[in-house]
């Protein structure tokens, strides 16, 4: 199980590296089309998003007991999106034997 779902999360994360790299290098994210940016589908999706974003917290939340180890996640994925979640899942995915349940994956370790 553990194998799988590496190797999905390393798929998004190098996707996501490469596609963001690949848009940084034709225009800066600060030369975005004004028009773009106030398009109600930019808002829309954008506010999808990140509550996306949020939710993905909310788990790390739930797993990470402390403070210290909640708050630079909150920072990393707000600031990064995906590629922070990717690597929050790879970490997760590297303590677990290769043996492990889902649910030694989603859930809080006692």
């Amino acid at each position: 199980m553990t194998v799988a779902l590496k190797a999905v999360f390393v798929v998004f994360l190098l996707t996501i590296v490469g596609v963001t790299g690949w848009a940084g290098s034709q225009v800066a994210l600060w030369d975005t089309p004004r028009e773009l940016v106030l398009h109600p589908w930019f808002i829309a999706t954008l506010t999808d998003t990140y509550l996306a974003f949020l939710c993905f917290w909310l788990w790390i939340a739930y797993k990470e007991r402390s403070f210290v180890a909640r708050a630079p996640w909150f920072v990393l994925i707000m600031a990064t999106g995906n590629i922070a979640m990717a690597l929050y899942a790879l970490i997760q995915l590297r303590k677990l034997p290769p043996d492990a349940r889902i649910e030694d994956f989603l859930l809080r370790r006692t």
